[in-house]
Order: C-alpha cells, then sequence, then structure tokens
C-alpha cells in the first residue's frame, strides 16, 4: 500500500515520524519504519534504493 501525506495538512503526522524536509520516503515493516530517504532521487537511483523492498 502507498500512502501520500501532505504536512503542512498533517503536522502531527510529520511530527511523529520526525519529517524536517520534503520530499521524505519512509517505508514500513509491519507498521515500523523500516527504510527513510530524504530528497528528490532520480528513476534510477530509487528504484535501486527500493529493490530490495519490491
Amino acid at each position: 500500500r502507498i500512502a501520500k501525506v501532505n504536512v503542512d495538512e498533517a503536522p502531527d503526522l510529520a511530527r511523529r515520524f520526525e519529517v524536517m524536509s520534503i520530499p521524505t520516503l519512509i517505508l514500513f515493516d509491519n507498521g515500523v519504519p523500516a527504510k527513510r530517504m530524504v530528497g528528490a532521487k532520480g528513476k534510477p537511483q530509487l528504484l535501486e534504493e527500493l529493490a530490495e523492498y519490491l
């Protein structure tokens, strides 16, 4: 499942997950943050970093 959150509309959620910069991508495993990626990434880099989760 994929969810997109606007930190301006959900500041409590942004604080809860310590989102300090956008974009921030957080991958969860059974409800627990498993990987965090901060900053814009190109498609090749994004796919490389996500490969183990796909």
